[in-house]
């Protein structure tokens, strides 16, 4: 069905992004496909045009400029993002340097008027996630605009680049992240005026080819979904119910003590609903998982084996069931896949349950299905309208897989600080804030790269505004820091020191108590549909002295959760919560993330 439709092709480098520029081709009802740097031309015949995605490499010196440069001799248009920019400007005679780093916001200024920013206003604000840049183009290119970065007054030259003549153009920025406001419109330009493609692809059309693929996939078997209730795997199992008769879907929940408060009653009630109880199976596997996790303390060490712990309970209850040799169904979503390190460039930046070394080896035997592994949320629930789920299920705040086992950090006790204390004091001081680095770690992103580095804590009776900004700043400016927060508690100062704590039950339900503290406010404050997520994490740590636990807040606004800004909050809500969540046994704090992603994770782990 390809073949009736006009393609672009997206050359993934291994980017966060990179399908998510197929997604927002597609969103221009245009059909998108990937292709892998190394493919050759043959493989690029009959599309329309090119985009190349940014990459994780540090350097666009580095081991990711050796591809298969005669893409570019395509009697097509290009259009390169962030390293897919450097790649072309250097090709055809320019020069890229290391330096001139932008995270986060910045503000393009448009040089002239051209078909890639029609409809478009002559400032507009884009999103930039990079440490290399262009410092001059060959003699057929121009300057397309340029950045200005926060409060820097410096601009960033050759932000956007292009040669009508050859038909190659470039974005420092990456316009397919929600962030760059014009984005859907400036890649709808190069996709309509810059290439000529006529629209003809929708959701519609997925749903009639997924179903004919999971077909063809499982043939005359049957499929066993891991049935956690979250959007994925709702949608999945509607789908997989769509696609094969009853007698041969098996689902399965399991309780992996991991969940929310009350999570799995409210689970099956939910798929009794939905038509799908007389496949449902459900065991409490709570003990299998903390048993699992019992001393652990790395991130990905927890991921693992929590991925592990699913799939021998699914092996051991489908052998109880009698069905074992049924095909592995799972409600995988492309941001699963990519912060796994799952294409061939990709950076690990976490690795999700359902990408673990006994799922990939399951993969390539076969036995996984997995019919939502090219989209993304806002994809997901779309598609989930269309096979009738309600809203109130398909606009639950996303939940990750492995649960509370990722928002409930644990430490060995000896975590040290980076040496940053006097310049991190005078950057803080010019906001009329205190600073102080947390010995705890947790996962962030930077250029596409995992980073695992510290949160720090700020304090101080100044608007959500201000300390916004000295979180944009310390962030851009600090090394070995990917997160800041802002203490809740009142708190002036402290001694902020390590304490060991591993998963335990007793953690697990001061957490989920806080957890429920949190939607429940969300809900009564009518903010539960505007927040994308709102995870709360869990951070051991000795205050002044006192030894428990302290609470983060982690509301972000986001659509495809591949970027996420800070959300702040209502101050009669945040009254609520501090009076609520500090009279839990062993709190000793609360505070609200302001990070944004890039450079933090969604999630803390």
């Amino acid at each position: 069905m390809a073949e009736t439709h006009d393609r672009i092709a997206v050359v993934d480098f291994g980017g966060q992004y990179a399908h998510l520029i197929a997604t927002k081709v597609r969103r221009q009802q245009v059909l998108a496909e990937i292709r892998q740097p190394e493919d050759d031309v043959a493989k690029f015949d009959g599309f329309k045009g090119v985009i190349l995605s940014g990459s994780p490499s540090l350097s666009a010196h580095g081991e990711d400029s050796d591809w298969n440069k005669a893409i570019l001799d395509l009697d097509v248009p290009i259009l390169g993002f962030c390293f897919g920019h450097q790649e072309i400007a250097k090709y055809y005679g320019g020069t890229v340097i290391h330096g001139g780093r932008e995270w986060g916001h910045a503000k393009l200024h448009i040089r002239r008027e051209h078909p890639l920013f029609e409809g478009l206003g002559s400032v507009e604000p884009v999103w930039m996630s990079h440490f290399d840049s262009v410092a001059s183009v060959g003699p057929e290119f121009e300057e397309l605009g340029y950045t200005i970065t926060g409060t820097d007054r410096n601009a960033h030259s050759y932000a956007a680049i292009g040669s009508d003549t050859l038909r190659r153009y470039g974005f420092q920025f990456h316009p397919e992240v929600d962030d760059t406001v014009g984005g859907d419109q400036m890649i709808g330009n190069f996709v309509r005026k810059i290439c000529g493609c006529n629209p003809s692809w929708d959701m519609d059309r997925f749903l009639d080819e997924e179903v004919a693929r999971i077909r063809e996939q499982v043939g005359e078997g049957s499929v066993f979904l891991l049935a956690s209730g979250g959007v994925d795997s709702t949608v999945a199992a509607k789908l997989f119910g769509l696609a094969l008769p009853p007698e041969r879907l098996k689902l399965l929940h399991v309780d992996n003590g991991l969940m929310r408060k009350n999570e799995s009653a409210k689970v099956i009630q939910m798929f009794e609903g939905l038509g799908l109880s007389d496949a449902l199976y459900f065991v409490d596997a709570s003990d299998d998982f903390l048993a699992a996790l019992d001393g652990l303390v790395e991130p990905e060490q927890k991921r693992h084996a929590i991925g592990q712990t699913f799939i021998d309970v699914f092996e051991r209850e489908g052998e109880r069931l009698g069905i074992s040799d049924h095909l592995l169904g799972q409600g995988t979503i492309y941001p699963d896949t990519v912060e796994t390190g799952g294409t061939k460039r990709a950076h690990t930046i976490k690795t999700h349950h359902n990408r673990v070394p006994i799922i990939e080896q399951m993969m390539a035997a076969g036995r996984v299905v997995e019919p939502l592994a090219d989209l993304y949320k806002v994809e997901v629930r779309e598609l989930g309208e269309r096979l009738g789920i309600s809203s109130e299920a398909l606009n639950r705040h996303p939940f990750p897989g492995p649960g509370l086992g990722v928002r409930l950090l644990c430490a060995d006790g000896t975590c040290l600080v980076p040496q940053v204390g006097e310049q991190l004091n005078l950057l803080a001081g010019e906001f009329g804030v205190q600073a102080s680095v947390l010995p705890i770690r947790s996962v962030g992103v930077k250029a596409d790269l995992r980073s695992y580095e510290h949160p720090v804590l700020l304090q101080g009776d100044v608007p959500y505004s201000v300390v916004l900004e000295a979180s944009r700043r310390i962030l851009a400016d600090m090394p070995g820091i990917n997160r800041a927060i802002w203490d809740l508690s009142g708190r002036t100062g402290g001694q902020y020191t390590a304490v060991a704590a591993t998963t335990t039950r007793a953690r697990l339900t001061i957490l989920q108590e806080a957890d429920q503290q949190v939607m429940d406010g969300l809900r009564r404050h009518g903010l539960y549909d505007t927040i994308w997520q709102c995870p709360t994490a869990m951070v051991p740590l000795m205050v002044d002295g006192d030894e428990g636990e302290l609470v983060v807040l982690r509301p972000v606004l986001s659509e495809r959760a591949m970027t996420a800004r800070p959300s702040e909050l209502p101050t009669a809500l945040i009254e609520e919560l501090r009076s609520g969540i500090l009279e839990l046994p062993s709190v000793v704090g609360l505070a609200l993330d302001l990070t944004s992603k890039p450079p933090g994770t969604i999630e803390w782990e």
